[in-house]
């Protein structure tokens, strides 16, 4: 995964220089640059930068300003200052500041990079994964209760986010100038992605507050819902006359299930009723969601235990078909019939 590094320097022939002779690392970084504070605040909206480094002497906005705005919004990105004062208490002031490290002035560029390699080269201490699916690696993050920074980056489009867990729990989330539920909503709605993992959080405030999974479902009917509202019906042709259509009667489904489970099974079908009920719809909606996001197939019919002398079994439909069966019915087989 390609990394963004962001220069800021209000030398605008330094920086120059610093960009060309960064140029041969280009298969690692890509190099975005700033003269001034405010524009370096800008870019780290717009853009999801894995590194920072920044001189400390600039107008309007002084290093250790831009160091306090990215330490307060941007805890996870790591910032190399450049000074033109080596002293210990440079050094000190610096990483007290929340920066990694330093480097003095005139520095050769060289030096630079090696520095800028060994400090991205942690954001990955957990491994890195390629065309993975991010809900479900996601899950197992909060199964296993882990505490980490994982950056992720949609396959198809290039776009890149941020995900912050502690003991397995979402805290927040960020692509560009979007944060908190917003960027986890986007994120989840990637389906291929490669990611890294850091094994450390930054994020000292829970800014999600809600359940993984529900966040997830929440992800996958947003985007539904605006698949459904960017499809175009296509116009018909003005050669051609509209001609009424015959409406064919369509079989009722409640006759057809009970039909063919009676044809295959008979007596020992241990059916107790069939009927029509929109009232598991939403819990079908749900289940097809995750099927989908998950990638293990289209949803056909689902067995519901609930502990009691009636269990049942749903089947999707325009409506949910309910088939009521007892506790002793060859469930199995009457799912391998409806399917």
């Amino acid at each position: 995964m390609i990394k963004n590094v962001l220069i800021v320097d209000d030398d605008k022939d330094l920086l120059a220089s610093i960009k060309e002779g960064l140029g041969k690392y280009n298969d690692t970084f890509l190099i975005f640059t700033s003269d001034n504070g405010p524009d370096a605040i800008d870019k780290l909206k717009k853009n999801t930068i894995s590194l920072v480094v920044t001189d400390l002497k600039m107008e309007p906005m002084d290093g250790f300003t831009l160091l306090s705005h990215i330490m307060e919004d941007y805890p996870d990105i790591p910032v190399i200052i450049i000074t033109g004062y080596s002293t210990p208490e440079m050094e000190k002031l610096a990483k007290k500041g929340g920066a990694v490290g330093y480097i003095s002035k005139p520095f050769i560029v060289k030096d630079l990079a090696l520095k800028m390699l060994a400090t991205l080269r942690r954001e990955a201490d957990g491994g890195t994964l390629h065309n993975v699916s991010s809900g479900m690696f996601l899950q197992l993050v909060e199964m296993e209760q882990k505490t980490c920074t994982i950056r992720l980056e949609d396959t198809s489009s290039g776009r890149k986010g941020v995900l912050f867990f502690k003991d397995g729990e979402l805290y927040d989330a960020r692509m560009n100038d979007l944060q908190g539920k917003d960027a986890a909503y986007e994120i989840f709605s990637w389906e291929q992605v490669v990611l890294s993992i850091q094994n450390i959080c930054q994020a000292k405030e829970n800014k999600i507050q809600s359940d993984l999974q529900g966040l997830i479902l929440d992800a996958m009917r947003v985007k539904d819902e605006k698949s459904e509202t960017e499809e175009e019906l296509p116009a018909a042709p003005e050669s051609i006359s509209v001609v009424e259509e015959v409406k064919r009667e369509k079989p009722d489904p409640v006759s057809a299930v009970r039909s063919s489970i009676e044809k295959n099974l008979g007596a020992r079908s241990g059916i107790e009723d069939v009927y029509l009920d929109s009232s598991w719809d939403g819990l079908i909606s749900q289940m097809s969601r995750l099927g989908t996001f998950f990638r293990i197939g289209k949803l056909k019919s689902v067995f519901v235990d609930i502990g009691e002398m009636r269990n049942f079994i749903l089947k999707q439909d325009e409506k949910t078909v309910v088939i009521a069966v007892s506790p002793k019915c060859p469930r199995d087989r009457i799912m391998q019939i409806l399917n």
